[in-house]
């Protein structure tokens, strides 16, 4: 029982690692995964989003560094503060949704919707995108949409967060995917810090973390860093002379995918599957979902 349940961890960091970054939501394949591997409790998805975090974290310390020793230099400055304009925004908009109670329905269906739907906004984007000059500059316009994107995918399951970040950037004049994507990203690490961190503080507090198998979450939290790390070098390199069109499609196909397996009962709806879409919604798209809109 132990193996088994330290293969499920591991098999759950993996998808965790390939699909939080990627723009293809990790909602859905978790939702699919957790139909055989069970169901996992709040902490093992905090965790197991950190380990992807920290990745990114890695990958960028660089640049992050520079922001931060670099603060005297007009440039540094203001892309710093277009950060923490997005950041803030979504921060204030999240917390107002938690206040309103807005949440949506995890069900499988509406993830499944949202998958394909992202997939043809992915390529329309991306086609309008490339109608303007390749820009690598991030405007003040490119800063706010980006705040409110991130609330929106924490609003929609199955959106992926990383998705509506790097491509309503992309349509706000962000023409450059490799500019687009990186804005995102950071954006998304002080983001999805705040939601974890908040999340795991809530955890501790009511004692559940107490029962966790620290084993099988440790083995998870190493295995969603190490893939995330690859995925996400692979991804970087990947856009300088490729198109998001491969991810689009591919979205596209699991949300019908998800659709079929939804037709043949393989995968139960509200009511009669509550525990496993609640542990299978994705740490990715929906940083912000547990920690501002409970």
């Amino acid at each position: 029982m132990a193996d088994q349940s330290i293969i499920s961890a591991l098999v759950l960091g993996v998808i965790e690692g390939i699909t939080e970054f990627l723009p293809i939501s990790s909602t859905g394949h978790l939702i699919i995964a957790e139909q055989w591997l069970g169901h996992r409790s709040d902490t093992f998805n905090i965790v197991i989003q950190a380990g992807a975090i920290i990745a990114v974290t890695i990958i960028y310390w660089r640049r992050l560094l520079d922001l931060l020793l670099g603060w005297r230099e007009p440039a540094n400055r203001d892309y710093a503060a277009k950060l923490i304009v997005a950041f803030l925004i979504t921060a204030v908009l999240g917390l107002i949704v938690k206040k309103l109670g807005f949440a949506l329905p995890e069900d499988a269906a509406p993830i499944a919707w949202a998958l394909i739907i992202g997939g043809i906004w992915m390529i329309f984007a991306e086609w309008a995108a490339a109608r303007r000059p390749a820009s690598t500059q991030i405007t003040w316009l490119v800063a706010i949409l980006v705040g409110i994107a991130q609330v929106v995918a924490g609003v929609f399951p199955g959106t992926s967060r990383s998705g509506a970040t790097i491509f309503i950037a992309m349509l706000a004049g962000t023409g450059s995917r490799a500019a687009a994507t990186e804005f995102a990203f950071l954006v998304g690490i002080p983001t999805m810090y705040a939601a974890s961190g908040y999340e795991l503080l809530k955890t501790l507090k009511d004692g559940s973390a107490a029962h966790e198998d620290w084993t099988s979450l440790g083995v998870a939290f190493v295995v969603s860093t190490i893939v995330a790390f690859i995925a996400v070098k692979w991804l970087l390199t990947y856009i300088r002379s490729n198109r998001f069109t491969v991810f689009a499609i591919y979205r596209i196909i699991l949300g019908f995918l998800l659709l079929g397996l939804i037709a043949l009962g393989s995968v139960p709806q509200r009511g009669d599957q509550s525990a496993v879409v609640s542990s299978a919604v994705a740490p990715a798209e929906t940083a912000l979902r547990p920690a501002l809109l409970k």
